[in-house]
């Protein structure tokens, strides 16, 4: 006996959705929504008295000010060397893409904080690695990473690959056929370049360098461990600075300066849609095969060349991590009669946050990777099923909690869940308060993979199993779950590779008992134990290549795409 069925799907699959959406909605939008009302009202009226104070503060300004610069400039880091990757990794005959790829990913996957703290390990009066090959500045010199300009070195690095992937995508999108063409009519390789790729994928190019301004804007772990010694304040560093403070209106100014990194935020996301929404490329259609051009004599010096940057971004920063991790106090020159494993046995056995810290990481990350699934899976396929208005606005607003810097989801997640509804308990202050915000924060990263998974498979599988009195559970159970089993898997890896590393976020939202790695390497390195904060920040990269590499050799059971540095 079969269920009467309702416009686009079951009932029972429209009570499914209505349900899952309203969790959806709850996890990732309703703290938006509090954040903004914090900002605007005082004593539940609306009042932009503090609003304006806030703004005008010269503290404010400066920050403000610091954050674009930094953010904008950082971004033009990014776009010089990750076009450059993506432009001779997608269209030419380079030797080894794979390897060179998963190399230049690999700084995207380590934390900002562990990125800030390798590289003031090889620059500096105090870098191991120069004492070592006694090269390193006289004892007074300044760090040069302290500042400004080590900033925006810094958060160029760290946001290479997403200007590398955006484009990456635009030209795989160009048909072989255009290029062919052009270079048959006679037009050399450069020219070919300048008048038919260049403008087909400026698009994606545009959309890649919003998003990486969006996501400089909001890095919180360099800005941080650069710019706070130095005296150098960002929007997110202002933010956990005026979080300490005691004053009554804390929560409503730094709910102010949240909103104002959240509205630069937003004008990126539209900008980036707006590129987006500009892309033709799909309509001309895509080709079977890469393009390949070839460099003939100049491929070895290109590849040299690019293998010489890879070193620069990713083995020099690793080697003075692992100096200073082997010697007994920072600053003490690498030798045979200096070097000890005490930092490790001290970082990672004897500390007892640190345990805590590991404990806590892997729960919240695998916690928060097998949560997603639970929720993105049958979310995804209902959504197909059924559309609705409420799904197509869900759709168009879930980017927001990931596009919006973390301190600006920490702070919403204080305002929602210092004091819970109804009740005089508290989140604030217990590990909960960092995993719904992990659940907020990632949904989005899960969601994408399997929504593109959900839109590939044939409907009539699904009809034929409903046909035959398959209820909606066991269809999810015996035909969704497994088709889209391996994009949910890679979307789950993601997730728990990234939040496993996550300080942004839970540097706002910590207490005593639940300290995350990035939380542990930050305040060790702030209180002076850098060679302990080099040891525990060498095993955390460790792990994240092991995971990295693991994916890789799983490959071959995973969606071709699936995984970054793929070619």
């Amino acid at each position: 006996m079969f269920m009467p069925q309702t416009a686009g799907g079951s009932r029972s699959e429209h009570r499914l959705l209505s349900f899952i959406l309203f969790v959806a909605i709850a996890l990732t939008l309703t703290p938006v929504v509090r954040l903004f009302v914090e900002g605007v009202t005082i004593d539940d009226r609306l009042n932009l008295s503090l609003f304006s104070d806030v703004l005008t503060q010269g503290q404010t300004q400066l920050a403000l000010k610091h954050s674009l610069i930094t953010a904008g400039f950082g971004t033009l880091v990014s776009l010089l060397i990750g076009s450059a990757f993506a432009f001779l990794v997608a269209l030419t005959d380079l030797r080894a893409k794979t390897t060179l790829v998963f190399c230049l990913m690999i700084p995207m996957m380590i934390p900002p904080q562990i990125t800030a703290l390798s590289w003031t390990q090889i620059m500096g009066p105090s870098s191991v690695l120069l004492k070592t090959l006694g090269i390193a500045p006289a004892m007074g010199a300044p760090q040069p990473l302290y500042s400004q300009g080590g900033i925006i070195l810094l958060l160029g690095i760290q946001h290479t690959a997403i200007i590398f992937l955006t484009l990456r995508a635009g030209l795989r999108a160009i048909p072989q056929d255009v290029v062919e063409a052009a270079r048959i009519s006679g037009a050399s390789g450069l020219r070919v370049w300048w008048q038919i790729i260049l403008p087909l994928c400026l698009p994606s190019l545009a959309a890649g360098i919003a998003i990486t301004f969006v996501t400089a804007l909001g890095n919180f772990g360099i800005p941080a461990m650069l710019g706070i010694p130095a005296g150098y304040s960002t929007l997110p560093t202002l933010i956990y600075q005026r979080l300490s403070g005691l004053s009554s209106t804390v929560l409503a100014e730094v709910a102010v300066l949240a909103m104002v990194i959240g509205c630069v935020a937003i004008c990126g996301i539209l900008l980036q849609r707006f590129f987006q929404s500009r892309q033709r490329v799909h309509l001309v259609g895509s080709t079977s095969r890469p393009l390949a051009m070839p460099l003939g004599r100049a491929r070895l010096p290109v590849e040299i060349c690019l293998w010489l940057i890879v070193c620069a971004i990713l083995v020099l920063p690793m080697l003075g991590l692992i100096a200073t991790s082997l010697v007994p106090a920072y600053g003490v020159p690498l030798s045979f009669e200096t070097v000890t494993l005490a930092s490790w046995h001290e970082a990672l056995f004897r500390q007892p946050s640190t345990a805590r810290a590991f404990v806590n990481s892997l729960g919240l990350a695998g916690g928060a990777a097998l949560v997603l699934v639970l929720i993105c899976l049958p979310l995804a396929w209902l959504m197909e099923r059924t559309p609705s208005r409420l799904g197509r606005l869900f759709d168009a607003l879930v980017d927001l909690p990931y596009a919006l810097p973390g301190v600006v989801l920490a702070i919403a997640m204080i305002l929602l869940l210092i004091n819970l509804p109804f009740t005089d308990a508290t989140l604030y202050g217990t590990i909960w308060i960092i995993f719904l915000a992990y659940l907020a924060r990632f949904l989005v990263v899960m969601f994408r993979p399997i929504q593109a998974s959900i839109r590939q498979l044939d409907p009539a599988m699904n009809e034929a199993a409903q046909s035959v009195g398959a209820t909606l559970f066991q269809r999810l159970r015996l035909i969704i779950l497994p088709l889209s089993a391996p994009a949910a898997a890679a979307g789950a890896i993601l997730v728990f590779l990234t939040a496993f590393n996550e300080l942004t976020v839970s540097a706002l939202l910590w207490s005593s008992g639940t300290e995350t790695l990035g939380v542990m390497i930050f305040n060790l390195d702030d209180s002076g134990e850098t060679v302990m904060a080099s040891a525990l920040a060498m095993t955390i990269v460790l792990v994240v290549m092991g995971l990295m590499a693991g994916l890789q050799i799983s490959a071959r059971h995973l969606p071709k795409g699936s995984l970054p540095w793929q070619t």
